[in-house]
C-alpha cells in the first residue's frame, strides 16, 4: 500500500513536467493550434494578365463625339455603251430602231471621316476626301445630319476644312506633334468602310516620313489599323489630344499592311488659319532641290557627322540664287532651328509665308556660314524636292571622260563638266552611268579632265560628284578606299 501510493506521487509530479515538454506533431492537438488551423486561409488576389496596358475607353468615350462621318457625291463618267446588246446579238436589229439614251455622268458614293474644330461647325478632314464632290454630308455621333460646306482645300498638304450650320458641337483638343515619341500608343477614330466611330490603337513607328508622292509633309508613321474611310479623322495621344490627321496608308491590297501615315496637326491648323484669313493657301519657295547627307557625303564635305539638307541644284532665277545659295552648300539650319533630316527643310519652308524672310545656317568650304533669304510663293508643283542619288567618278574613279562640246554646253546652261563615256570601278559601283555629265566634285566644278585629276590627287577616302543626268542633278558619294 505504501509503495502504490509512493508511485502515485511520482506519476503525478511527473505529469506536469510532461505536458510542458514539446512533443512533435502533438501541436495540432492544442485549442489554440487546432482553431488556427480551422480558420479559412485568406484568398490571392489574381494577378492582372497585362497590367501595363493602357485603357482606351475613357479616351474613346470622351473625345468619340467629336469625330464625324463625311459622305460625299461625286459625278463621275458613265462606263457602257448606248447600245444594250452589240452587232452579234439576236436583239440588235430590233433595238437599233430605238433611241436609246446613255448618261454621260454618274453619281457615285464615297466615305471618309472628320473632327470638330470649333464648336460652330468648322471640321478638318483630308482634301482628297471631297475632292470633285457635288455633295457632303456630315453624320455627328448623335445622328443628326448636316450638308456641308467646303470652305477650302491645300492639295500640297491633303488638308480640308469644311463647314456645318451647327452651334455648341463637341470639340477636340489639339496637341503637339513635335512632343510624340516613336513607340508612344496612339489611337484612331474614323469611319473605316463605312463603320462609323471604330476606334483603333498602335504606336508610333517613325517620324518627319517623306513619302514619294509628297516631298514636304513630314507624315507621322504608326502601325494603327487605318483602311479606306479612315481618311481624315484624327490620330490622338493618350491625353486626349489630337496630334495628326489620318491621310495614308501603305499597301499591295487596299487594306491595312501596318503602315499608316498622319499628317501632322500643326500642319494642318496652318492650313485651317490661312483657309479662314485669306481664303486659299500659300506656301513659302525656296528654289533648291536637297538631297539627303550620308556618311559618305559627310566626310566628303568635312562635316564631323551626317546631318542637314545637300543642296544638289539651285534655281538661278528663285530665292536661293539670288541670295547667293549654291549648288553643294549643306543647309543646317532655319530661323535658329537645326535641320538634321533633309525631309525635315521642305516642311520648315512650306510652312514659312512668301516674303518672309529665312535665315539659314549652311555649311560651305568646311565652314559655316549665315545667309538671309527672302521667300518666294511656291509653284502648283512643288516647294523643293528630294531626289535619290543617281551616279558619277574619273581617274581614281575608274572613268573614261570628255569634254562638253560647245553645243552640249549650250543644251546643259553649263560653262564646264565632263561626259562620262565609260564607266567602271569604283564610280559605277556608285552608280555612275555612261552619258552622265560630271559638273562638280564636292563643291569645286570640273572644268577640264586635268582639274579633275588635281581634285582627286588631293581628296581623301571619300567625294561627292555632283552628276546631271537629262534634267536632274545630284550629288553622288563614291567611296576611293
Amino acid at each position: 500500500m505504501k509503495a502504490k501510493l509512493m508511485l502515485a506521487t511520482a506519476l503525478a509530479a511527473l505529469f506536469p513536467a510532461l505536458a510542458a515538454c514539446s512533443i512533435p506533431g502533438a501541436a495540432a492537438n492544442t485549442p489554440t493550434q487546432a482553431s488556427a488551423e480551422q480558420a479559412p486561409t485568406p484568398k490571392t488576389a489574381p494577378t492582372a494578365l497585362a497590367p501595363n496596358l493602357p485603357d482606351f475607353s475613357a479616351l474613346a468615350a470622351q473625345a468619340g463625339p467629336s469625330v464625324v462621318n463625311i459622305s460625299v457625291t461625286k459625278t463621275v463618267p458613265a462606263v457602257g455603251q448606248a447600245m444594250p446588246f452589240d452587232e452579234n446579238s439576236p436583239f440588235f436589229e430590233f433595238f437599233k430602231h430605238f433611241e436609246i439614251p446613255m448618261p454621260q455622268q454618274t453619281p457615285s458614293q464615297g466615305v471618309g471621316s472628320g473632327f470638330i474644330v470649333s464648336s460652330d461647325g468648322h471640321i478638318l478632314t483630308n482634301a482628297h476626301v471631297v475632292k470633285g464632290a457635288s455633295e457632303v454630308n456630315v453624320k455627328l455621333t448623335d445622328r443628326r445630319e448636316f450638308a456641308a460646306k467646303v470652305v477650302g482645300t491645300d492639295p500640297r498638304t491633303d488638308v480640308a476644312l469644311l463647314k456645318i450650320d451647327a452651334k455648341n458641337l463637341p470639340t477636340v483638343r489639339i496637341g503637339d506633334p513635335s512632343k510624340v515619341k516613336v513607340g508612344q500608343w496612339v489611337v484612331a477614330m474614323g469611319s473605316p468602310f463605312g463603320f462609323e466611330n471604330s476606334v483603333t490603337a498602335g504606336i508610333v513607328s517613325a517620324k518627319s516620313r517623306t513619302l514619294p508622292d509628297d516631298s514636304y509633309v513630314p507624315f507621322i508613321q504608326t502601325d494603327v489599323a487605318i483602311n479606306p474611310g479612315n481618311s481624315g479623322g484624327p490620330l490622338f495621344n493618350l491625353e486626349g489630344e489630337v496630334v495628326g490627321i489620318n491621310s495614308q496608308i501603305y499597301s499591295r491590297t487596299g487594306g491595312y499592311m501596318g503602315l499608316s501615315f498622319a499628317i501632322p496637326i500643326n500642319v494642318a491648323m496652318q492650313v485651317q488659319d490661312q483657309l479662314l484669313q485669306f481664303g486659299k493657301v500659300t506656301h513659302g519657295r525656296l528654289g533648291v532641290t536637297i538631297q539627303q547627307v550620308n556618311q559618305s557625303l559627310a566626310e566628303s564635305f568635312g562635316l564631323e557627322k551626317p546631318q542637314g539638307a545637300l543642296v544638289s541644284s539651285v534655281d538661278e532665277d528663285g530665292p536661293a540664287g539670288r541670295a547667293g545659295i549654291k549648288t553643294g552648300d549643306i543647309i543646317l539650319g532655319l530661323n535658329g532651328k537645326a535641320v538634321d533630316k533633309s525631309s525635315e527643310l521642305p516642311a520648315m519652308v512650306s510652312g514659312m509665308k512668301p516674303g518672309q524672310i529665312a535665315s539659314l545656317r549652311l555649311w560651305r568650304d568646311g565652314a559655316e556660314r549665315k545667309l538671309n533669304v527672302t521667300l518666294s510663293a511656291a509653284p502648283t508643283q512643288q516647294v523643293a524636292s528630294a531626289e535619290t542619288p543617281s551616279g558619277n567618278n574619273s581617274g581614281r574613279l575608274g572613268l573614261v571622260v570628255r569634254p562638253l562640246t560647245s553645243g552640249e554646253r549650250d543644251q546643259l546652261h553649263t560653262k564646264g563638266g565632263l561626259v562620262v563615256e565609260e564607266s567602271g570601278g569604283k564610280a559605277a559601283k556608285a552608280g555612275v552611268q555612261p552619258g552622265d555629265v560630271i559638273l562638280a566634285l564636292n563643291h569645286e566644278p570640273v572644268k577640264s579632265v586635268s582639274q579633275l585629276r588635281r581634285l582627286l590627287d588631293k581628296s581623301g577616302k571619300h567625294v561627292a560628284l555632283l552628276v546631271q543626268r537629262n534634267e536632274a542633278k545630284i550629288y553622288v558619294p563614291v567611296d576611293l578606299g
